[in-house]
């Protein structure tokens, strides 16, 4: 069995936007949370905050640890066969933004970021991790 260790953050600003990135590596382009994998012996906070500025423009600092998310997916499917199954953790932060402005990712796994409001999140195309992490962040019921 593989494993993939990565972190990622809901980030709201004062209007009670959530910072979604456009994931365009899976089966289909899907909002997802900003974040991804740790770099080999990386922390997971600082790759949280790395990946966020990569994926977004911003820098941001955590508020808090909010909870990790386990899932084992089958061998048939993942997105990349690989003969094993994938077990992914998934470490989620709330965090804040410092510094920085909007900008799009180049040549990376996603294309785009942009804030939605609570209320235009359901209708997006989206990944199931969007609404874990807001449960988590107890932003959903």
């Amino acid at each position: 069995m593989d494993l993939r260790v990565a972190a990622y953050a809901v980030v709201t600003d004062d209007d009670g936007r959530v910072l979604l990135a456009r994931w365009i590596e899976g089966r289909r382009v899907a909002w997802t949370m900003p974040g991804g994998g740790l770099e080999p012996g990386e922390d997971p906070e600082v790759a949280m905050r790395r990946e966020v500025r990569e994926e977004t423009g911003f820098s941001v600092e955590t508020t808090e640890l909010i909870g990790i998310h386990s899932r084992v997916i089958p061998a048939n499917q993942r997105i990349h066969r690989s003969g094993s199954p994938l077990h992914t953790l998934r470490i989620v932060y709330r965090a804040r933004v410092v510094a920085g402005s909007l900008r799009f990712e180049q040549n990376g796994s996603t294309d785009m970021a942009a804030w939605f409001g609570l209320d235009e999140i359901d209708g997006l195309q989206r990944v199931r991790l969007v609404d874990i992490a807001l449960r988590m962040a107890k932003l959903r019921a």
